[in-house]
Formats: structure tokens, C-alpha cells, sequence
């Protein structure tokens, strides 16, 4: 069975390599054009770019598939199918139409819940106990296509959206592969999603980062946990800014925003409901630290 693959991070590239290492037939990647990253804004491939190249496989970068000879170029490769993981581009129709066996995606959600862009963040931010993987088929519509299976994992009380994406990726890959596999087989059955039972996962951005000390101590420590790596968390204490990476419910109270106690493992803060120990941050400009090591050479006024 002929694949081509669609992806780009590295949670795409793990699922390639699956792939790979199961002996498929990949014949050929799409992934997004090379970007300019860092400081030096040099040119960067992406995860599956490299991963294709050392594996000896065509790769191509189109900006989209808006023009027919970009069309044209993935239709004569001939795919009996086309596997998608977190691509980044929305597939047309025509796109859609060309593998007889369909286009299936691996979704980091378990759908109907948390269609769109930031399904494992908004799980980790909603304080979800559970989410998981879907393999669906595309259709035009974002996330709604027929569900073939899915694979569920908890998630951990103090597990970051970075964290629970590492183990997403793997969840996805192991799926991705047994889907390609049974659909070898002609063994693939697929279900219809309730689309009343469907919720949007927004992509995130810098203005969910300050936090807001009136909610509650759980509300924060899953902000906390869901913002990271990226846009993370924010606040402000003693008059600086920082970045916070780590923070765990406590015990504590009194007015939203308190500085309680500096203690052996992190600096306790009072929300509006119960408290928060930040445990791990980064003052603007420095950084990742201990909150204690911090504060211990940057005293802060108790109470």
C-alpha cells in the first residue's frame, strides 16, 4: 500500500517514523517549507524533513495546493492513501479526492472533543483527567471526519501540555501504524461524530499568559501546566515579571495575589480560592530557576 505522508513537528515525525520502522511503503513526505528560526533567523527544516531525507524518501514543501501542478505532482505519485499528522495546511477537496483508500489524520484529541489547532493544551487547561488520540478520516469540514479508533491516556495531575504531548506522539504513532495496517486489510470500519457532542480547541496566544490571581488555585495550576512550553505563564511579583514553568496546588489562604511563604520547595501565593507554590520560574531577561534559589538572593516582602 502506497502512503504518502503530511506532517511537520515532531509529534508528526514520530508517527513517521512508526511508519518507517514497520516496514511501510512510504513514498513520499509533504511538509511545510523550511522557516527562519532563532537569533541568526536561519533557515530550519522541519522534524519530518529530516527524518525523510536520512530515510532516503522524497520530501516536498509546497506553500499549499492551490495551483494544478502541485495537484498534480501528489496525484501522479500515486498514493492508495495519504496520512496526516499536524500538517499545518488545510487539504482541498481535489486533494482529498485523489487516494482511493481516503486521507486519514491522527487528532490529539479524543473527538468529538477539542477539534482545532490546541486539542492537548485546552484538555491540560479544562483540567481534563483524560484525553487521548483519534484516527479519523478528513473531510472538508476541520476535525469532523468519520472516527475509525481511538486510544486513551490519562493525564497526569502535574503533567505539562509539553509533557502530555511526548506521550500523545507516541500514543499517535502506535495508532497511525495499526490504522495503515488494518487498512491494508480492508479490516477499517469508521463511525460518524456526534457533532452536537463537539467542543473547539482555539490556537493559544500570549494574551492567555498573565495570570490571574483571583481564580482558583486549581484553575492557575492548570494554566500553569497548559501554557507549557509555549506561550507559558506569566506574573508579576515584587515588581518583576516573570515567566512561570512550575506551580502546585498547596494549602493556604488569603487575598488573591498574597505572597504567603517562601519555603524549601517553592514560593506559596494565595489565588481565590486556596494557594499555589510556584516551584519553578524566569524573572524577564534571566533565566529558568529554582523559585527558592531565586528568592533567596531576591528577598520579597511576606504578606
Amino acid at each position: 500500500m502506497r502512503i504518502v505522508f503530511m506532517g511537520t513537528p515532531d509529534i508528526a515525525a514520530t508517527c513517521l517514523k512508526q511508519l518507517l520502522d514497520d516496514n511501510m511503503d512510504v513514498v513520499a513526505v509533504y511538509t511545510q517549507p523550511d522557516r527562519p528560526k532563532g537569533r541568526g533567523m536561519k533557515m530550519v527544516a522541519s522534524a519530518v524533513k529530516e527524518l525523510a531525507l536520512s530515510a532516503g524518501i522524497a520530501v516536498y514543501q509546497p506553500e499549499n495546493f492551490r495551483d494544478d501542478e502541485t495537484v498534480q505532482t501528489l496525484a501522479q505519485l500515486q498514493p492508495d492513501v495519504i496520512a496526516v499528522v499536524a500538517y499545518g495546511r488545510i487539504l482541498p477537496q481535489r486533494v482529498l479526492d485523489i487516494p482511493p483508500k481516503g486521507c486519514i489524520n491522527i487528532h490529539a484529541s479524543l473527538l468529538p472533543a477539542y477539534r482545532g489547532s490546541a486539542p492537548y493544551q485546552w484538555a491540560v487547561l479544562d483540567g481534563l483527567e483524560e484525553t487521548g488520540v483519534s484516527a479519523m478520516y478528513l473531510c472538508r469540514e476541520m476535525d469532523a471526519g468519520d472516527v475509525i479508533d481511538v486510544a486513551k491516556t490519562p493525564i497526569g495531575e502535574n503533567e505539562t501540555a509539553g509533557e502530555l504531548l511526548d506521550r500523545l506522539a507516541v500514543l499517535g504513532a502506535t495508532l497511525l501504524s495499526q490504522t495503515m495496517t488494518r487498512l491494508s486489510k480492508g479490516e477499517v470500519t469508521a463511525t460518524p461524530q456526534d457533532g452536537s457532542k463537539a467542543s473547539y480547541a482555539p490556537m493559544l496566544d500570549k494574551t492567555m499568559s498573565p495570570i490571574d490571581w483571583n481564580k482558583t488555585a486549581r484553575q492557575i495550576h492548570n494554566q500553569v501546566r497548559g501554557l507549557h512550553p509555549w506561550p507559558v505563564a506569566t506574573a508579576e511579583l515584587g515588581g518583576t515579571k516573570f515567566k512561570i514553568h512550575e506551580a502546585v496546588v498547596c494549602d493556604g489562604s488569603g487575598k488573591p495575589g498574597t505572597i504567603l511563604e517562601l519555603t524549601k520547595t517553592g514560593l506559596k501565593v494565595a489565588c481565590g480560592e486556596g494557594a499555589v507554590e510556584i516551584r519553578s520560574l524566569q524573572a524577564e531577561g534571566g533565566k529558568r530557576m529554582n523559585a527558592t534559589d531565586y528568592f533567596r538572593g531576591h528577598p520579597l516582602e511576606i504578606g
